[in-house]
């Protein structure tokens, strides 16, 4: 429906009016295992703000602050605080719909675009209207800020991008034109800063640098319009993201310029994609209501979420938490994906500390740490050790620190913790170490099945008087946890010792090995 200042006859008609076709799924590229043999991400996801207002076109989480910004169809932006559920603050912009907003965190200030055709910036501290100017000569679909330079991309249905620059007084120091139907969106390349990509309704997408008028390229190969772009965070990847009015998500190599991978699922259009800057994960919202989560090495699908708040529009993340805000017809939503504590373990016999950031694994040494004072920060000299093949969800040294386990995506690695080489590999859903012997542990398989390998090698399977395993923990002896009780075993036969009805979250044995304490 038109704003209600807007005659119906004038306002534009929906984007619903001009769309069209599909397309097949490229081959899943090569990898260690396919897609199919691997197990879920396990990601737990809950949901920390539900906040109901007018439709919400644009969401954007700050870097540091824990809000969230929603730009509103009715013609308002909002601060919802992420942790409190409050509305910190709002502005009425204008009386026509607010498509997109982003902060600009190093001026304390937000940018923000409406239908008016006009750029509005404000400081989010004071309140105040730093800037207002008109920007196109149609709707702004959507603002960039650059993570680096004083620059802002603004993307609109007169068919062209411009950039300003704020430290000019929000001057317009370039424009870019080649599209030949409205421009939806653009991105800068993280990677490349002086590059970027444009999504647009005719069904193209065009990579340009900011110093060119011309495109460097086009990527095509979606069938009807493209609405969103993204691209990969990592350096691994030369990878750009899209979602369009085909109901496809589409992965593409822009070095070789050819369609990695097609993530087919959604039953409308595709309104907003993502790469996870800090998970292995794809995620895609669109006007089917659903937001979905993929795999983003193997494309497989993980969930699909649906909150009732009808058509997803807007989805965001931010590089320092593992929050994902979704902007509805019906409110704000920002989801938790996993958790944020710090997957990493401490070799106590060594004072060597071992961290995932992302599949990267580092090491420091703590053994100067003693010399310190209470609340002293700790001077670390970080390693780089190398890269794992699975997500890293847990990482655990072994009894005597010369071994390291990775688990994730239903599997575990067991590497030399001094060089990262490949001890042995499986399948596992949990996996515990033993206290006695160096190549000692159990992993358990399934809810009805857990392993004891020794010296790395399968030995015994253990058969607990419960139902179902829901998880095992190691130490002095196995521990095999039910739904209400806790079943201990031996390691060097599988021997059932005990039976304890509690269900306890964490087990702790002391350094003799015969007291144990549930927690």
């Amino acid at each position: 429906a038109p704003p209600p200042s807007t005659p119906t006859s004038t306002y534009r008609e929906t984007l619903q009016q001009r769309r069209s076709l599909t397309t097949s799924k490229a081959p899943s590229p090569p990898g260690r295992t396919t897609s199919t043999q691997r197990m879920p991400l396990r990601l737990e996801i809950k949901k920390k703000l539900s906040a109901r207002s007018d439709r919400v076109k644009c969401v954007d989480l700050h870097p540091q602050e824990p809000w969230v910004l929603s730009a509103l169809y009715s013609g308002n932006v909002y601060l919802w605080d992420t942790e409190t559920s409050i509305l910190l603050k709002s502005w009425e912009v204008c009386e026509l719909p607010v498509r997109s907003c982003k902060f600009i965190a190093r001026r304390s200030q937000f940018v923000c675009s409406s239908d008016d055709m006009r750029l509005r910036v404000y400081n989010y501290n004071t309140m105040e209207k730093v800037k207002e100017f008109e920007a196109h000569a149609d709707y702004i679909r959507y603002v960039e800020v650059h993570p680096s330079q004083p620059l802002v991309l603004s993307s609109s249905d007169d068919m062209s991008i411009k950039l300003w620059n704020w430290e000019q007084n929000w001057e317009c120091i370039s424009s870019f034109e080649g599209h030949s139907h409205y421009v939806m969106m653009a991105r800068f390349n993280s990677k490349d800063t002086n590059t970027f990509a444009s999504a647009s309704l005719d069904r193209s997408i065009r990579v340009w640098g900011i110093n060119a008028h011309q495109p460097h390229f086009a990527l095509e190969g979606h069938e009807r319009g493209v609405n969103c772009i993204d691209y990969y965070p990592g350096g691994d990847r030369p990878y750009l993201l899209s979602g369009a009015d085909d109901k496809l998500v589409k992965i593409w190599d822009y070095q070789t310029k050819a369609c990695v991978q097609t993530l087919e699922g959604h039953t409308n259009n595709v309104c907003s994609v993502l790469f996870h800057p800090r998970l292995p994960v794809i995620v895609s919202a669109s006007e089917d209501g659903t937001v979905r989560i993929w795999h983003a090495h193997t494309y497989r699908a993980e969930t699909t979420l649906n909150y009732g708040l009808e058509r997803a529009w807007s989805i965001a993340a931010a590089d320092g938490s593992n929050g994902l805000a979704v902007g509805y017809d019906e409110g704000t939503v920002l989801l938790k994906l996993g958790h944020d504590d710090p997957v990493a373990s401490l070799d106590v016999q060594t004072g060597k500390v071992v961290w995932a950031n992302n599949n990267d694994i580092q090491s420091a040494s703590l053994r100067g740490a003693r010399e310190l004072g209470d609340g002293d920060r700790v001077p670390l000299s970080t390693k780089d050790m190398g890269s794992c093949e699975i997500f890293p969800q847990s990482i655990a040294h072994n009894c005597n620190g010369r071994f390291l386990v990775v688990c994730g995506d239903g599997e575990y690695i067991i590497y030399t913790s001094q060089a990262l080489r490949n001890k042995a590999f499986g399948s596992a859903l949990d996996f515990a170490w033993s206290s006695i012997g160096t190549g000692d542990y159990a992993v358990r398989e399934s809810l009805s099945r857990v392993k004891i390998f020794k010296n790395f090698k399968e030995h015994k399977s253990v058969k607990a008087p419960i139902p179902v395993y829901e998880g095992i923990h190691g130490g002095s002896c196995l521990a095999v946890k039910g739904s209400d009780t806790i079943c201990f075993f031996e390691w060097t036969d599988g021997i059932f010792l005990c039976k304890i009805d509690v269900a306890p979250k964490k087990i702790l044995w002391n350094e003799g090995h015969e007291l144990v304490l549930l927690m």
